[in-house]
């Protein structure tokens, strides 16, 4: 799933609530049938804005780091798989300031996936990235959710991004943000970069933009 909507509608909010990191003034977060009251990382991985990599420690050390603190063995088989499907086998030993923010990125995606949750969030990964990296970055997301077939919910303000990468585009309104439309995707799987060319793309794209700018006056209720 995807959330799209202006800038200081609460997406981001909205994603801390459902890691437990953001407490609720009201209604209710549900993982597998329990409510969201804290903290879970044995079920939520996270993935921010930033790839928050620690400098002074190399890749694998940024990647190990979670099961340190929480004193759990070490998943290398895991971790050296992850390495491999994302291309930075070969740069364990590398500090962050070596890595280009793509492959800083990927490294924020192993580190979330080594801890195999049962959610993965992502607030707005790729932003910074130029377009032939988000590309590739949207295609090796693509993939790693069709090997792992992961909860994901990521947050983008990019239309094109939302629709490419989701099974469900939630939007939402501006400040107070409120869910105005939910659209079913259902382009066919796997998905290219040239589909984005479509005209049936370009259609949703305009269609789910209007939804954006108009958001404000048509809520739908959620109970």
């Amino acid at each position: 799933m995807t959330i799209l909507g202006p800038s200081g509608c609460g997406k981001t909010t909205l994603l801390w609530a459902m890691s437990g990191l953001h407490e609720l003034t009201s209604g209710e977060i549900f993982l597998d049938g329990t409510p969201v009251v804290g903290p879970r990382p044995d079920a939520v991985g996270m993935v921010f804005q930033e790839a928050n990599l620690l400098p002074w420690r190399n890749l694998v050390q940024n990647i190990v780091f979670p099961f340190e603190i929480r004193h759990r063995p070490i998943d290398w088989r895991r971790i050296n798989s992850l390495l491999e499907e994302t291309g930075l086998a070969g740069f364990e030993k590398s500090a962050p300031r070596e890595l280009s923010g793509g492959m800083q990125q990927r490294a924020s995606i192993v580190r979330a996936l080594a801890q195999d949750p049962e959610v993965l969030l992502m607030d707005e990964p790729f932003g910074a990235l130029d377009a032939f990296t988000r590309d590739e970055m949207n295609l090796l997301l693509l993939r790693l959710w069709g090997e792992t077939q992961k909860t994901i919910v990521f947050v983008t303000h990019n239309i094109s991004e939302a629709i490419f990468l989701g099974d469900r585009v939630v939007v939402m309104t501006p400040r107070p943000g409120r869910l105005a439309r939910i659209f079913d995707i259902d382009f066919p799987r796997p998905r290219t970069i040239e589909m984005t060319f479509q005209p049936e793309f370009i259609e949703l794209i305009q269609e789910i933009k209007r939804a954006v700018e108009t958001g404000a006056r048509q809520t739908v209720e959620v109970e």
